[in-house]
């Protein structure tokens, strides 16, 4: 109890903090839109957050990419994230804080934010989608129509609790093009040819990104996949992407991954994705990149460090095709 009521003292005056910290002007950049329960046919209801750089209410002649992300709840701190919800959540962010730097949150509107300040990349409209349950999120997340009853079984049964009666990403992703873009494009000043409409997300976020835009590489230009969880459904899931990529060319695709934790079984996984880009005619840092950080673990403390690069790579204006 003394250990518990330490760490919410620790908490609440972190939190002050904080407090101080997200009022700060200078801290503060664009503009939030919640919206609390997105409809769907395709899938469950959810949140989702749309975030307007500076200038988007006074350029009204202005137009914007899109980049849409997964794991949406991490994506901004925000007090509409659950994950700043709730005394047991504020401790488990403040250790995570201490251990990890970032706590929960990549912070991708600071980064953005940045960005454009520097000129480094031209102002872009951010749609952050939030995740289900944990297990929903593996099934949304799941690329599908790779996964054989037998793939299933050698590989999902034995690392996870994924069924394959139960993956719904096939779904998950109609549910992004069919409904979420066409509602942006219709209320936001977005650019929304393929050209400008970009996707990203970290594990199998990141599986569900390249899966995204093998499936529609007439709707999304560029993907981010960072810390891809390859090891999931192992070179059978990789091996579909021979034949189901998009045209070298017309598309950037951005890969990366640390050294440790879950990252240090990413190396075979990503080799085999290298591979598959080369003999599809992608050209290494023009239209496509593969990296890896030393040192770096499966975190979101890792990815916001680097989360500048990706951004650089797909959306820089001299990147533009």
């Amino acid at each position: 109890m003394r250990i518990l009521a330490l760490l919410l003292l620790m908490v609440l005056i972190g939190g002050c903090i904080d407090k101080e910290e997200h009022l700060d002007s200078t801290q503060i950049k664009g503009t939030f839109h919640h919206i609390e329960s997105f409809k769907s046919e395709h899938v469950e209801d959810r949140p989702v957050d749309i975030w307007l750089p500076d200038g988007y209410e006074k350029n009204a002649d202005q137009q914007y990419s899109v980049m849409y992300l997964h794991d949406g709840q991490m994506m901004f701190d925000q007090p509409t994230s659950p994950l700043n919800k709730g005394v047991l959540m504020q401790i488990w962010g403040f250790y995570a804080k201490l251990r990890y730097g970032t706590g929960f949150f990549w912070d991708v509107d600071k980064t953005v934010a940045r960005l454009i300040e520097e000129g480094s990349i031209d102002p872009i409209i951010l749609v952050s989608v939030y995740n289900l349950p944990k297990v929903k999120r593996r099934t949304e997340y799941m690329p599908q129509k790779m996964i054989t009853e037998q793939i299933a079984t050698e590989f999902l049964h034995k690392e996870s609790d994924i069924r394959k009666e139960d993956i719904t990403s096939d779904k998950y992703l109609r549910f992004l093009v069919d409904e979420l873009k066409p509602y942006v494009d219709q209320n936001y000043r977005t650019k929304s040819d393929q050209s400008n409409t970009f996707i990203m997300g970290s594990s199998m976020g990141g599986m569900i990104s390249a899966y995204a835009i093998s499936e529609y590489p007439e709707v999304f230009g560029g993907a981010a996949c960072l810390s891809t969880h390859w090891p999931l459904g192992g070179n059978s899931v990789t091996s579909w992407y021979e034949n189901h990529w998009p045209q070298a060319g017309n598309h950037r695709i951005y890969f990366d991954r640390g050294t440790e934790s879950y990252d240090s079984t990413y190396g075979p996984g990503q080799a085999h994705m290298d591979s598959i880009m080369e003999k599809n005619g992608f050209i290494r840092d023009k239209d496509w990149r593969s990296l890896v950080f030393e040192g770096e673990s499966h975190t979101p403390s890792s990815w916001r460090k680097r989360l500048h690069i990706p951004l650089e790579f797909l959306l820089s204006s001299n990147s533009q095709k």
